[in-house]
């Protein structure tokens, strides 16, 4: 796990996975780091557009998805209504909680820390 603190918000915990691909986006360790109040806006914005592209990107996988896939109703009992629908947790859903600590921070001028 890795924990976001900033004394702007509540932290902000994150399998060690999901943080990575984070970290990976403004290249910080994940070690150990800091996203400093003044680099919060530029941050925020780095990471805002990689959600547009994830989102882009899930889109894109979908329609593939969708046309290199056939279901065959006749095969299930009933009509298949009652199969749980595969559910994408994506980019955008777990980078949400560190957006709004970027906000905070970017707003009242606080650091943000993790790994100390």
């Amino acid at each position: 796990m890795i924990t976001f603190k900033s004394k702007s918000s509540p932290a902000v915990m994150m399998y060690q996975e999901h943080a990575e691909r984070i970290l990976e986006v403004l290249n910080k360790s994940p070690e150990r780091g800091v996203i400093t109040a003044a680099e919060a806006p530029k941050v925020l914005a780095m990471l805002e557009k990689e959600v547009q592209l994830s989102k882009q990107h899930i889109e894109d996988l979908d329609i593939e998805h969708h046309k290199d896939t056939t279901h065959n109703v006749d095969a299930l009992d009933g009509d298949g209504s009652d199969l749980p629908e595969k559910q994408h947790v994506g980019f955008g859903q777990r980078v949400y909680p560190l957006l709004q600590m970027l906000r905070a921070a970017s707003t009242e001028g606080h650091d943000i820390l993790w790994g100390v």
